[in-house]
């Protein structure tokens, strides 16, 4: 691997917007792990996106899991010896429509372990790995949900965890500025056509990946600490 190669490394990328991800980073010329728990769909998922010239390859990986987590970091460093973008797009959505009277507790745990703790433990465990280098990219994949100026009721498990979210987006933005050439975003994808979207979503893959992988790739002028969909800022 060149020197000057990026490496990137995205939670959840055997389907869907994952995939996407993985797919488009690779085709900018990224060394790509894909990442996923389960090995069978996973290395399916490389074996598809491997065709031609993308470099990619599997890791077993689950955010839940500190030691999962903490395998995957050694893995990054043995293998690669550094990583320039994290993508954290690992995520479950279980109580679409449910009252928050109504929703089991089981499902926010479950939610939350996902979609908020999968999220700090891949930045605790890889960001100071970043800080070696000096440079570093972290997109957080949220949802317009978690947004507070729109917010409603129902699906309060999934809301609050992405609100969850996009704080540690806040949070590491501001603690990484003196480190280097860092960049810390989280993105809306949108209503997308993928297994969690369902079938009558308006948007593609393709537009639902597109500003992850902006964040993922920007230059050193870019922003940092910022929420977008289509590559424009949106409220908190």
């Amino acid at each position: 691997m060149s020197g000057e190669q990026r490496v990137a490394l995205v939670t959840g990328g055997n389907r869907g917007i994952g995939y996407e991800i993985c797919r488009q980073l690779a085709d900018r010329g990224y060394e790509v792990v894909l990442t996923a728990r389960d090995m069978d769909k996973g290395a399916w998922a490389v074996k598809r996106l491997a065709l031609g010239s993308r470099r990619v390859r599997f890791h077993r990986l689950d955010v839940e899991d500190e030691a999962s987590v903490a395998e995957a970091a050694r893995f990054m460093r043995d293998q690669y010896g550094r990583l320039d973008a994290l993508v954290n797009n690992a995520g479950v959505y279980l109580d679409e429509g449910v009252s928050v009277f109504d929703v089991a507790m089981e499902t926010f745990r479950t939610t939350m372990a996902t979609n908020f703790y999968g999220a700090l433990h891949l930045c605790r465990a890889f960001v100071p790995m970043m800080k070696e280098r000096r440079y570093g990219r972290v997109v957080n994949v949220s949802s317009e949900s978690g947004s507070l100026e729109t917010m409603g009721g129902h699906t309060a498990a999934y809301a609050v965890s992405k609100t969850a979210m996009n704080a540690l987006t806040r949070i590491v933005a501001d603690e990484v500025r003196r480190w280097g050439d860092f960049k810390v975003n989280s993105m809306c994808p949108g209503w997308v056509r993928t297994e969690m979207g369902g079938a009558s979503a308006p948007r593609s893959v393709e537009e639902g990946a597109d500003t992850a992988v902006w964040l993922a790739t920007l230059g050193s002028d870019g922003p940092t600490g910022g929420f977008f969909r289509d590559r424009k800022p949106i409220a908190w």
